[in-house]
């Protein structure tokens, strides 16, 4: 088993303890999304005291420290309050139709660069978020970033987040390799109404863009609407209307 071993009788092999958080409410939706977030602070343990204070109006569903310890905080059936305000595919309640899973890392704390993620941690998540995608039947495009969901407010998990590794497993869509077709949009309107269309929320194009690029092309996030960035946009939408992606 990934991670360190179990320390509480959580009955579930790839938790190693619960600490249950009061902000969480029911479920409106159906679960068709994982959203992944750093948790911005110094250590797992402050985050999760943040996660369970009542006065902070925020949790998660997980939190996997660096270590790689699993930590639950709201059960799967409730809605956890992660994502905020929030939109991806045409849904505004991210967090009824989502799980939430927080991951320990500095990020871009106090405007520094961002951080890489503890090979351990990564190990913890990929089983965690297999048996998550698979028991709600989760599409790998809907597997996503909390900056793809709200590219307004939120940069995590950052530009270092290891998607390839999650791709390898089948567990996201990896990024496209694919990008000889041209340039197939006639303006920067109809780019936005693509990238709409794929599922981001676009009312701060530039935003939408940058989280576009965070996610994609990590290498170079300038909200710029380039050549490489319409191609991989382009990609992404050819591959999901064939049935290639799901």
């Amino acid at each position: 088993m990934a991670g360190r071993e179990p320390r509480d009788d959580t009955g579930d092999e790839l938790v190693h303890r619960e600490r249950l958080s009061p902000n969480c409410n029911e479920r409106k939706l159906p679960i068709s999304m994982a959203v992944l977030h750093y948790t911005e602070m110094h250590s797992a343990d402050e985050a999760i005291a943040r996660l369970c204070d009542p006065e902070a109006q925020v949790s998660a569903h997980y939190v996997i420290a660096e270590s790689g310890e699993v930590t639950r905080l709201v059960p799967e059936d409730k809605r956890a309050w992660h994502a905020g305000k929030s939109y991806w595919r045409g849904e505004r309640d991210v967090n009824s139709a989502s799980i939430g899973i927080e991951l320990d890392n500095l990020g871009h704390y106090g405007g520094e660069p961002a951080r890489a993620f503890a090979p351990a941690q990564i190990a913890s998540l990929i089983p965690l978020l297999a048996r998550i995608v698979k028991a709600y039947d989760i599409p790998r495009a809907n597997v996503v970033a909390h900056s793809d969901v709200a590219p307004e407010r939120k940069l995590d998990p950052g530009e270092m987040f290891p998607w390839e590794v999650l791709a390898d497993h089948g567990l996201c869509l990896a990024r496209p390799e694919k990008l000889d077709l041209g340039d197939p949009f006639d303006n920067d309107g109809a780019f936005y109404l693509a990238l709409e269309r794929f599922g981001y929320d676009v009312t701060d194009g530039r935003k939408a863009v940058e989280a576009l690029q965070r996610r994609w092309r990590p290498e170079r996030i300038d909200g710029e609407v380039d050549g490489q960035v319409r191609a991989i946009l382009f990609q992404l939408l050819l591959d999901r209307d064939r049935g290639v992606t799901r």
